[in-house]
C-alpha cells in the first residue's frame, strides 16, 4: 500500500521527542479509530505494535520507519502484521502471542524471546538468546524464528517448543552460524540450519535426519518467508537439501547417563531383599508387601475430591444486601428462561426495576469474582431494568394471621410485601399522601423515571391492597395496633434533618425538603447555591439545583466527602465543585461564613448533613439508642411484638432496607409457625475456588442479557459444563440425573485424587478434601 493511505505518527513533535508511553498510546487510540494500516516513524521508541487487540479480527498493518526501540511487537496479537523497515533492537517479537514481524535487517539479542505464537522474519542476523524459553500450545501452531544470515551465541536456550530457522546465508563470513553453545537446556522445539557450526549441546538437543515430509514444509515456507524479506532470489540458491541440517530437543529419558532400574526389579532386587523374609525385618513382621499402585485410588488416596454444589453463598449474593441469587438469574437466562429469571426478583425485592436498574450502586458487581482480577463484572443492570417486565406471582391463601406495617417506604414496602407471599396479611399504615417513600418522593427524574417507579408500585397495591395513608401516628396509636395485630413493624424511615446550630440557620433548606419541593417543581434556587454535606443526598440535591437553573454549585463538608457511584458522577456531570476541610460560622445575606473568616457567596443555602427518625410515637417498652430504635440480629426490638427495619435503625443503601424487611419478615412468618428463626448460615465461596480463564478480559461492554448470562462464572453453582468430566484422567466422574436436576458423581476406584476437576472447574464446585485416614 503507499505511504499516502497510511495514518502516520511520528515520534517527534515540535523538534522534542515524544515518550514510548505517548506513541503506544496514539498507536491504540488510532486502531480504536478505525485506523488498520499504521506507519510510525521511530527514534528508539520501544514496545511499538504490540497489543493491538481492539481491532477484533481485523487485521492491522504496522509500518516502521527510522531506529525503532527494543520489543518491537511485544504480546503482539494475530490481527497484526508488523515491518520494520530497517534494523531493529532487542528483543524483538517478545512474548509474541501471533503477531507476523518482517525486520529487513540485523536484529539484537534476544529475538522471539518467550514467544508463543506467531512468526517473525529477520532478512539479516541476530544477536545472543534468540529464541530462548520459547513455549508451544498445542491447539495452535508453533511460534517460528526464520533468519536469513546467522544467530548468535546461546541460541535457543532453554527452548520449549517452536520452529526455528536458519539459513546461513553470509556471504562475506561462511563461518559458523549457530554461534556458541546453543541448545542448552532445550527441551522442545526444532531447529532447521544450513552452513557450518562449531557444536551444540548433546546432552540437549540431537541431529536428526530430515525427512520428506520436513523437508516439503520447509520448502514451503522458506518461499514464503524470503518473499516477506524481500530476498525471492536467494530461493534458488538456499534450497539445496543437502546443505541443510536439523536439531531437535531430547526425549528426557534419552538425557541420562544412568541406566534406569524397573519398577519390578527394584521391588525384586531392592525391596524384598532387604525388607523380605531374610532381610533386616523380614522374619519380625506379617503383612502384605505386595506392590501398590504408583497412582493408588479408592481408600488409599491421600486427597477425595468433593462436588460441593449449591453448598456456598457466591459473592454476588453475598455481596447483596437483599440476597437476590443473581447467578441463578443468570443460569436461567442461559437455559432460555428469561421469563422466570425477571420473575424471580420478585421472590427477593418489590423493587427489582428500581433498585437493580437505577437506583442501587450495584454491590453484587462490585463483589464479582470477575473484579478480582480486573475483568469487567458481569451487568446486572440490564436484568434490573427488564425486571419492570415482571409479574406479580401467584399470592398464597391468608392464613388469619396479620401484621401491621408503619411506614411506606422501600423498607415497609419489603417486609409487607414478604410477609403476603407466606400467606399472613400485611397493612400498611404512612403519613405521607402516596405510597413509595423516598423512591417516589425525593430521588431525582433525572436518576429514575416516573413510569418505572409508578409500575412497580402499581404491582405492590395489586398485593398489598390494605393501605392507609396520612397515618401521623401517636404512641395511643402504637398501642391500640400493637393489640390489634399479631405483629407490628416499624418502617418510617429517617425523615427529620439534623441542623447546624449556628446564626442564620433558618435560611437553610433541608435537603430532604428541598428534594420534595423539587420533585413536584414547587421551589425556585439562586444562580449560585451553596449545599453543607457533600454526601450522596448532597449530591442529589446538586443536580436537581442544576435543572432548576443554578449555574454555580458548591458543595462543601468538613472531611473529603463520602459521595460515590452515579449521585457523585451526576454532581461532577454538570460542573458542582467541592471544597473540604470547610467549617460552617453562619448563613449571612452574602452567603456562607466559614470560620477561617472567608464567604463563600450564595443565593440558596441547602443543608445534607444527615437525617434523623422522628420516633415521637414509640412506647416505652421499645428501648432507642442515640436516636435509632434499638433490634437484635433478627429485627426484634425490645417489645417482643415489635420489629424495626431500615433508616429507622440505621441509616443505610436502599437495598438495605429492603434487605432488613426481607429477614424481619422471614423472623416473623417462622415465629408464626412455632419454628426458631433461622437465617443463611452457607459461607461466602473462595474467590480463589473460581477459574475465571475462560472468559475474554477484552470485553469493555455487554449487549444484552444473554451476553452478560455467558459470561457469569456462576461461581458455587455447577454449570453442567463437563470440564471436569472430559479432563478426569482416569475418567472417574459422571452425570447422574435426579428429575429435573443432576449430580456429579465419582466413582472411588477410579478416582486417583488428582485434583484435575477442582483445579479445571470454572464454578469452583469441587473441593479436594484428606481421605479419612486408615486404622
Amino acid at each position: 500500500m503507499d505511504s499516502q493511505h497510511y495514518y502516520r505518527i511520528s515520534g517527534m513533535e515540535n523538534g522534542l521527542r515524544l515518550e514510548s508511553r505517548v506513541i503506544e498510546e496514539r498507536i491504540q487510540k488510532a486502531v480504536d479509530s478505525g485506523n488498520r494500516y499504521l506507519e510510525v516513524e521511530a527514534f528508539g521508541h520501544h514496545g511499538l505494535g504490540g497489543r493491538l487487540w481492539k481491532a477484533g479480527e481485523e487485521t492491522v498493518s504496522v509500518r516502521i520507519l527510522g531506529s525503532p526501540g527494543q520489543r518491537v511487537g511485544s504480546m503482539g496479537f494475530p490481527n497484526t502484521r508488523i515491518e520494520v523497515m530497517g534494523p531493529t533492537s532487542d528483543d524483538v517479537g517478545w512474548l509474541n502471542a501471533g503477531a507476523e514481524i518482517i525486520v529487513h535487517g540485523n536484529a539484537g539479542n534476544g529475538a522471539a524471546n518467550a514467544m508463543a505464537q506467531g512468526k517473525v522474519y529477520v532478512g539479516g542476523n541476530i544477536g545472543a538468546r534468540g529464541m530462548t524459553m520459547t513455549k508451544r500450545n498445542p491447539r495452535f501452531e508453533p511460534p517460528e524464528l526464520w533468519v536469513l544470515g546467522s544467530v548468535g551465541d546461546y541460541f535457543a536456550e532453554f527452548m520449549a517448543g517452536g520452529i526455528a530457522v536458519v539459513c546461513g546465508y553470509r556471504p562475506q563470513d561462511p563461518g559458523n552460524v549457530l554461534g556458541y553453545r546453543p541448545c542448552v537446556g532445550m527441551v522442545g522445539g526444532r531447529i532447521y540450519f544450513r552452513g557450518p557450526h562449531e557444536g551444540y549441546s548433546q546432552i540437549d538437543a540431537k541431529l536428526t535426519p530430515i525427512s520428506n515430509e520436513d523437508w516439503e514444509w520447509l520448502v514451503s515456507n522458506l518461499k514464503t518467508c524470503l518473499d516477506a524479506i524481500k530476498h525471492s532470489h536467494l530461493f534458488g540458491q538456499l534450497a539445496d537439501r543437502a546443505q541443510w541440517q536439523l536439531l531437535e530437543a531430547r526425549l528426557p529419558h534419552e538425557k541420562g547417563s544412568k541406566p534406569r532400574i524397573s519398577v519390578k526389579d527394584f521391588h525384586q532386587n531392592v525391596w524384598d531383599r532387604e525388607l523380605g523374609r531374610g532381610g533386616l525385618i523380614g522374619d519380625l513382621v506379617d503383612f502384605d508387601r505386595s506392590p501398590i499402585s504408583v497412582i493408588t485410588s479408592g481408600h488409599l488416596r491421600r486427597f477425595v475430591p468433593v462436588w460441593e454444589n449449591r453448598e456456598y453463598v457466591p459473592p454476588c449474593e453475598a455481596s447483596c444486601p437483599t440476597g437476590i441469587p443473581v447467578h441463578e438469574r443468570w443460569r436461567l437466562i442461559r437455559e432460555g428462561r428469561i421469563d422466570e429469571a425477571v420473575d424471580l426478583a420478585l421472590a427477593y425485592t418489590p423493587f427489582p426495576a428500581s433498585i437493580c436498574g437505577y437506583l442501587c450502586p450495584n454491590l453484587c458487581m462490585q463483589g464479582c469474582t470477575r473484579q478480582t482480577v480486573n475483568i469487567l463484572p458481569v451487568d446486572v443492570t440490564q436484568l434490573g431494568k427488564a425486571s419492570i417486565k415482571a409479574k406479580t406471582p401467584e399470592l398464597p391463601p391468608l392464613t388469619g394471621k396479620r401484621i401491621a406495617v408503619i411506614g411506606g417506604g422501600p423498607a415497609g414496602i419489603s417486609v409487607a410485601w414478604q410477609l403476603r407471599h407466606r400467606g399472613h396479611e400485611a397493612v400498611l399504615y404512612d403519613m405521607r399522601e402516596a405510597l413509595g417513600g423516598k423512591i417516589s418522593a425525593l430521588i431525582p427524574k433525572s436518576r429514575i423515571p416516573d413510569e418505572i417507579v409508578g409500575a412497580e408500585l402499581g404491582r405492590v397495591r395489586e398485593a398489598l391492597p390494605h393501605v392507609y395513608l396520612q397515618q401521623k401516628l401517636t404512641q395511643d396509636d402504637l398501642e391500640q395496633i400493637k393489640a390489634d395485630y399479631d405483629f407490628v413493624v416499624i418502617a418510617v424511615g429517617a425523615q427529620k434533618p439534623r441542623v447546624l446550630p449556628i446564626p442564620g440557620k433558618d435560611k437553610m433548606i433541608p435537603a430532604l425538603e428541598f428534594l420534595r419541593q423539587s420533585k413536584l417543581d414547587q421551589v425556585k434556587v439562586g444562580k449560585k447555591v451553596v449545599i453543607i454535606g457533600a454526601g450522596n443526598v448532597g449530591c442529589d440535591a446538586a443536580t436537581e439545583a442544576h435543572r432548576l437553573g443554578a449555574k454555580e454549585i458548591t458543595l462543601v463538608d468538613i472531611q473529603e466527602p463520602l459521595s460515590f457511584g452515579k449521585e457523585r458522577e451526576a454532581a461532577e456531570a454538570i460542573g458542582a465543585s467541592f471544597r473540604w476541610p470547610c467549617f460552617s460560622k453562619a448563613v449571612t445575606k452574602k452567603g456562607l461564613e466559614l470560620t477561617t473568616g472567608e464567604v463563600i457567596h450564595a443565593d440558596t443555602i441547602i443543608i445534607s448533613v444527615g437525617d434523623m427518625p422522628d420516633l415521637d410515637f414509640l412506647i416505652e417498652s421499645i428501648a432507642t439508642d442515640r436516636g435509632f430504635i434499638k433490634v437484635n440480629e433478627h429485627f426484634q426490638t425490645t417489645d417482643p411484638k415489635v420489629f424495626a427495619i431500615g433508616d429507622a435503625v440505621q441509616l443505610g443503601l436502599l437495598t438495605d432496607a429492603i434487605g432488613a424487611g426481607r429477614k424481619a419478615a422471614q423472623t416473623i412468618s417462622d415465629i408464626l409457625e412455632g419454628k426458631r428463626p433461622r437465617g443463611d448460615t452457607r459461607k461466602m465461596l473462595d474467590y480463589t475456588r473460581v477459574k475465571v480463564e475462560y472468559f475474554d478480559p477484552r470485553l469493555t461492554k455487554f449487549d444484552g442479557v444473554e451476553e452478560c448470562a455467558s459470561q457469569c462464572s456462576s461461581c458455587g453453582s455447577c454449570r453442567d459444563c463437563g470440564i471436569c468430566i472430559t479432563m478426569c484422567p482416569q475418567a472417574a466422574i459422571s452425570k447422574k440425573e435426579n428429575g429435573k436436576d443432576f449430580e456429579l458423581v465419582v466413582d472411588p476406584e477410579r478416582c486417583i485424587g488428582c485434583g484435575f476437576c477442582g483445579g479445571v472447574c470454572p464454578c469452583g464446585i469441587w473441593n479436594l478434601v484428606e481421605n479419612d485416614p486408615l486404622e
